[in-house]
């Protein structure tokens, strides 16, 4: 596979073109934070440089409240795809540097109405794995360390005051998002039980469906990742007891089973998966899918009909898991684009997509302080006038 595809949907740290270009951003600037003791640990990137994080601290009402979010960026399956990311921030913390903190990260009120005060930190993803890996590959020296890192980052995070926090939240985009899945439990694990613990997972319901030629492409990745890697012996039991490990890293296998209040917020047509998993390249090629897996626009009716069985299984998948606990939160939405909570134009602001004429920041707010509860499952595309569509 090509592991350009591997990448996948990078957090859009670079786009913000929303409300007035970068200019109006520079106030949102954070500072790397290397965690050097992390060396000794073996918590290192695939190239064995530290891991990293950016913090803001909080004030006022929000002083002891942290928001932890796991930045994405796809995933390697293999050594070449795994060098690759060496030479990027996605695989080394030699080419990190300070980045933006929009949408749910934001210190803007009228932005992030709900944790704008909050310490609100970014954990840089450097190991392509979602966090889960464990082992080394000698031949190329790389290191599979995803595990270590988020525990030599968390242990920090606790030192710094996390572990008197009275309210906390771990969130995550896309790879982050299965991410927060994964260590949604050991999340609430870290603290007191009288502190309030949730998640929060954007874009990572990543379903194990079959493309538009017979295959299951993302199956075929997820098993590359968790064999390369050595992921399957940092999975849940519950899951790899009674199926292959490959499809533990599917979050549809392990939501049910998480004990911590989830709030699953992903669009029922996720660019992501039609470009990668659904219709990939290698399934395409000059075909039918050539444009409609790039341009929604330019699908035909069977085409709309195939994106629609899609939406079906995941409306299904989402339905089950919001039945499975009564804390758990819902916002699926109708749009044609990748990773909701991570930019301002759709987190919280003017035109920003609704259900309901409810928005996600609203959403994620009420289901988090129990304002209401929040289950909201959009109606079938073309009926979605406020959606932010994403066209390659």
């Amino acid at each position: 596979m090509n592991f350009l595809l591997l990448i996948g949907f990078l957090v859009l740290i670079s786009t913000w073109w929303v409300d007035g270009g970068m200019g109006a951003f520079t106030d949102l600037m954070v500072d790397l934070t290397l965690v050097k003791s992390a060396i000794s640990k073996g918590a290192v990137c695939l190239d064995g440089t530290p891991p990293g994080y950016h913090i803001q601290r909080g004030h006022g009402s929000g002083a002891n409240n942290w928001l932890v979010d796991l930045e994405g960026g796809g995933w390697c399956n293999d050594k070449w795809s795994c060098m690759y990311r060496t030479t990027t921030a996605l695989g080394s913390s030699k080419h990190m540097d300070k980045i933006f903190f929009p949408a749910i990260l934001s210190n803007r009120s009228e932005e992030n109405p709900d944790f704008y005060n909050w310490n609100r930190v970014r954990v840089r993803y450097c190991d392509g794995a979602s966090f889960a890996g464990e082992g080394y590959y000698k031949e190329s020296g790389l290191y599979f360390r995803g595990r270590r890192i988020w525990s030599a980052v968390m242990e920090e995070l606790m030192g710094l005051g996390m572990s008197s926090a009275q309210q906390a939240l771990l969130s995550g985009c896309s790879a982050g998002g299965v991410a927060s899945v994964l260590h949604c439990d050991n999340f609430k694990a870290l603290f007191r039980p009288q502190t309030k613990v949730k998640c929060l997972v954007d874009a990572g319901l990543f379903l194990d469906y079959v493309d538009v030629s017979g295959q299951r492409g993302l199956r075929s990745l997820f098993d590359g990742v968790v064999t390369f890697q050595g992921v399957a012996q940092n999975l849940p039991e519950r899951c790899t007891s009674r199926m292959n490990a490959s499809l533990c890293f599917f979050p549809e296998n392990l939501l049910n089973g998480i004990k911590t209040p989830m709030f699953l917020l992903n669009t029922a047509y996720d660019t992501w998966q039609i470009e990668n998993s659904l219709a990939p390249v290698s399934a395409v090629k000059d075909g039918p899918w050539k444009f409609c897996r790039l341009n929604y626009t330019k699908c035909d009716s069977s085409q709309i009909e195939f994106l629609q069985g899609f939406r079906k299984r995941m409306t299904t998948v989402a339905e089950s898991f919001y039945q499975s606990k009564a804390t758990n939160g819902l916002f699926i939405n109708s749009c044609f684009t990748h990773g909701q909570s991570v930019l301002p134009g759709t987190w919280h602001g003017k035109n920003y997509p609704s259900i309901t004429n409810k928005g996600i920041a609203q959403s994620v707010g009420d289901w988090y302080f129990n304002r209401s509860k929040v289950k909201l499952i959009d109606c079938p595309y073309p009926c979605d006038t406020t959606c932010h569509n994403y066209v390659s």
